[in-house]
């Protein structure tokens, strides 16, 4: 499922797990690039950098968190249970249709389908 991911989303979902893991400067640029979806130059004009530094510390973060996500993993299993629960999810709308199912079995299904999907979040 990571390959199917730009390069800007991967960095972006590792932002959102272990952006708090960086120093200020590199989470305050990669959460102006990365969330804001502000350019270079806006970021390097806001902080009074140069693009170019900005650029290095963007990359020098990215590859911090590459790191952790290298140690830890949390991405790649946040992934594979995403996948999981829309496989859980198809099976299950398959089923919430049967009408020739019993209404308990059906809202069970359900009950189970909020629960995953709950543990998802």
């Amino acid at each position: 499922m990571i390959e199917n991911l730009s390069k800007v989303e991967y960095a972006s979902l590792l932002y959102d797990f272990y952006g708090e893991l960086l120093d200020e400067n590199k989470k305050e640029i990669m959460n102006l690039y990365h969330e804001d979806n502000l350019s270079l130059a806006e970021i390097a004009e806001d902080l009074g950098q140069s693009r170019q530094g900005v650029h290095y510390t963007l990359k020098k973060a990215e590859k911090s968190l590459e790191k952790y996500e290298e140690r830890l993993g949390l991405v790649r299993k946040y992934l594979e249970n995403l996948r999981k629960y829309e496989q859980v999810e198809r099976i299950a709308e398959k089923y919430r249709k049967d009408e020739t199912l019993d209404e308990g079995v059906r809202q069970d299904i359900l009950v189970l389908t909020d629960m995953i999907k709950d543990l998802m979040e």
